[in-house]
């Protein structure tokens, strides 16, 4: 008997309450809608308020004592800005087919904590991103570079359906102010992965092809006009996924279809092949002194390659670990776990 007066009790409180609910919400003002027509470009604050930047430049920072963790959605690669500091991380938001121009970058500190959760890309799809004077296009961004305050970005076109064919763009943006640089569309190619981008603007980018045609199994290059040609296709490559520059600005590629790492010259010649512990690699980050570290997606490790000597492995059974980055200010690898939404961090000592 008293558990029936007691939910009888709560029965009327609810109902109360969403009543009282209801009533409230009805007399709220509705949220401010963006304007319509141009808007100036801009990108989000760090976290604080407000998240978008004020008329008047108003912002209060969220408070120290406060941390947060997340921001991270279907993310493939990352950067090292050493000017901020943080970890520059495309995520790649829903794809394609579910709907169009839904990436963001987000700014990652070195704890893995939060710094900017949307710097570009805090609008939302559709107008408000249409509208940005430049507007703002940014898809299914896979591999990323930083160079010379220029953020390079292996983005895409099309896949919207089945009969949409997929074209890769590389698309550029100002690391100072966010925004967007100009894109290179190569209509030949049908998805970068990954890529690196040279001193003067030049950008090789892989193309991982299917797992039976060798022809599909290439490395762009594109130079600071947007001519695009293909620098390497077939063997050795088997499936190449990460692309860096060693010291003496070789090309160097990790295979994902087997345990390959090749050094190509700047002429497109085989120099070196090594091999990293594991097969199915994705991530390459290349030391000063030409020590080399390589992640398994597929299988979850993390390979060391010190120069003359053979592969050892420093980590083991990480979730899909993609292409990862060097973060110079805390000494550590930085590794996008992929489709587990998160970062994984790897401290070398």
């Amino acid at each position: 008997m008293r558990m029936t007066r007691t939910w009888i009790a709560g029965a009327v409180a609810l109902a109360v309450g969403v009543t009282a609910g209801t009533l409230m919400a009805q007399q709220a003002p509705a949220p401010a809608q963006p304007p319509a027509g141009p808007q100036p470009y801009f990108v989000g604050n760090r976290l604080g308020m407000p998240i978008n930047p004020a008329a008047d430049g108003t912002f209060s920072a969220m408070s120290s004592n406060v941390k947060v963790y997340g921001a991270i959605y279907s993310a493939e690669s990352c950067s090292y800005d050493p000017t901020r500091g943080v970890i520059v991380v495309p995520n790649r938001g829903v794809g394609q087919n579910v709907q169009t121009n839904n990436a963001w970058i987000a700014l990652i500190n070195h704890d893995g904590s939060v710094h900017t959760a949307r710097w570009i890309g805090v609008q939302n799809p559709g107008d408000q991103r249409n509208n940005l004077k430049p507007a703002l296009v940014l898809n299914e961004p896979l591999g990323s570079d930083i160079v010379n305050n220029v953020l390079y970005l292996a983005d895409r076109d099309g896949g919207t359906t089945p009969n949409d064919p997929v074209v890769s763009v590389i698309r550029k943006f100002n690391m100072q102010s966010g925004l967007p640089m100009g894109e290179t569309r190569v209509e030949k190619s049908n998805g970068f992965n990954d890529l690196e981008a040279a001193e003067d603007g030049t950008v090789y980018a892989t193309q991982t092809g299917s797992g039976t045609d060798a022809m599909t199994w290439q490395v762009w290059k594109i130079t600071p006009d947007g001519a695009a040609s293909i620098f390497i296709q077939g063997a050795p490559l088997r499936q190449p996924n990460g692309i860096a520059f060693d010291q003496q600005g070789n090309i160097v590629v990790v295979n994902i279809g087997n345990n390959e790492v090749l050094t190509f010259s700047r002429e497109g010649k085989l120099i070196r092949t090594e091999n990293a512990v594991q097969a199915g690699n994705d991530g390459l980050v290349i030391m000063p002194d030409g020590t080399k570290y390589v992640s398994s997606v597929q299988l979850g490790g993390v390979s060391r390659i010190r120069p003359g000597q053979p592969a050892e492995l420093i980590a083991q059974n990480i979730p899909n670990p993609a292409s990862m980055c060097y973060d110079a200010g805390a000494n550590q690898l930085v590794i996008p776990m992929n489709a587990n939404n998160a970062m994984a961090f790897i401290p070398l000592k």
